[in-house]
């Protein structure tokens, strides 16, 4: 994190940051306002508010104090785990009472943050890397549907799609393997803007939506009235937060890691506090619950550049987006299948992370086998099945319907009930003469 850049490569950096969690910034606000019935020009504002409120979040982590923020080169943005519950809310109470739950969780979290910061003690390395592993694995399959066109396109798997996806693969993997140092680090960017001129190249981008937008956009609090705070969505929504969390706790372990940095309670508490930060904003804005992005873990990892100065870059980015209209519309402009060769690259990079902090677990022992195996089992079948939960109460379906959520709640529990405590009087003495039998043994 304390790493020298030269400030003319920060901006590149924090672009490709941007570019890379892009795609999945704006299908959330799509998906919401597609099925609560928003018209075109609510769904671009939704976009914008999002993007705006993506990069002030990004910010709180990202700049790190004595009240919130981990420091940690973190990109904010808005939780896939919250969609379902806002459209059930807002289908049955209405768009008023999805932002006062948004903002009712927001407080809680940032009033019980120190109590959330508690759970570090329930993330050891098996625990971790096993996490760090579900994530990766759970969004690989978004990542080849990407690859493809997306899961919705009617050119899905098309000639023109693979081309694109792959050639864009075969850039980042070119660029890591010849070239060193920022040229390498930028290996994603490159891809998306050769990928994405390789299209245009094959006319498959319209530039009409950019022309028809706007230069400037200001947002204003409320845009759809004032919210109200109705008991079941509000508990609904504190659900939700908490189950973001502990997806987060992954996250912000794994890039500890990386940074060759213990998190303690007060850095977790700070972590939280700043997520809760980031919900009232949401909510305030008329936007959504926000949350670490996985992918961008994968990229911190295949750049090998852990500074903050490159997060806090996106952040600026994408709050010009969000002012702007006309540059946020043309990001939009970058095809799917182009994203998809860069993201299964990052995604995949998380599973190696992830491989990389079950390093020092002991895998001679028979709970540690089984805590990856069925954590992992489960996390991974929920993402692939979720169905598998259709009788569940929706409120339940909010925490085993998720993979990672799935196997991250398997992983902590199984740790706690298969993994034996020592004892104070079973510790070894620290005797130069037992020291060598202890360590041969």
């Amino acid at each position: 994190m304390g790493e020298k850049i030269n400030p003319s490569k920060i901006f590149s950096l924090g672009l490709q940051h941007v570019l890379a969690m892009y795609a999945g910034a704006i299908l959330v606000p799509i998906l919401v306002g597609g099925a609560l019935g928003f018209s075109p020009q609510q769904q671009a504002f939704l976009i914008s508010i999002d993007l705006l409120t993506c990069g002030i979040a990004t910010l709180f982590q990202s700049v790190k104090n004595k009240y919130f923020g981990t420091g940690l080169p973190i990109i904010m943005g808005t939780s896939f785990v919250a969609v379902s519950p806002m459209i059930t809310i807002g289908s049955h109470y209405g768009i008023s009472a999805v932002y006062g739950a948004i903002i009712a969780a927001g407080l809680f979290i940032i009033l019980f943050s120190k109590v959330y910061g508690k759970l570090v003690k329930l993330f050891p390395p098996i625990v971790t890397g096993t996490v760090v592993i579900i994530i990766g694995l759970s969004l690989i399959p978004t990542g080849i549907r990407n690859m493809g066109g997306g899961a919705s396109s009617s050119d899905f798997g098309s000639g023109e799609n693979l081309i694109l996806s792959f050639g864009v693969l075969v850039v980042i993997l070119f660029m890591n393997r010849f070239f060193t140092g920022f040229l390498r680090s930028i290996s994603v960017l490159s891809g998306i803007i050769l990928g994405t001129l390789a299209a245009v190249i094959m006319g498959k981008i319209d530039f009409q939506s950019v022309e028809n937008a706007s230069w400037f956009h200001l947002p204003a609090p409320f845009h759809f009235g004032a919210p109200t705070f109705e008991v079941v969505p509000i508990l609904t929504m504190i659900l939700v937060g908490t189950v973001i969390l502990v997806e987060s706790t992954g996250a912000f372990l794994a890039l500890g890691k990386m940074n060759h940095k213990e998190l303690e309670e007060k850095d977790m508490a700070r972590g939280y506090r700043a997520e809760g930060m980031a919900f009232t904003l949401g909510g305030i804005f008329n936007a959504f619950p926000y949350s670490t992005f996985a992918q961008n873990v994968g990229l911190v990892q295949l750049s090998r550049v852990k500074s903050n100065k490159v997060t806090i870059a996106a952040g600026l980015i994408l709050i010009s987006l969000g002012l702007v209209p006309k540059i946020a519309e043309l990001a939009t402009l970058v095809p799917t299948a182009v994203f998809g060769g860069a993201t299964v690259v990052m995604f995949g990079m998380v599973v190696s992370s992830g491989i990389r902090m079950l390093h020092s677990v002991d895998f001679s022992n028979h709970s540690n086998q089984l805590i990856i195996a069925c954590s992992i089992s489960l996390g991974l079948g929920a993402s692939v099945v979720p169905e598998l939960f259709d009788i569940l109460p929706e409120t339940l379906r909010i925490i085993v319907g998720d993979g990672i959520i799935t196997g991250s709640l398997t992983a902590v529990m199984l740790n706690l009930l298969l993994t034996k405590r020592k004892t104070k009087h079973a510790e070894p003495l620290h005797d130069s003469r037992i020291e060598p039998h202890l360590k041969s043994s």
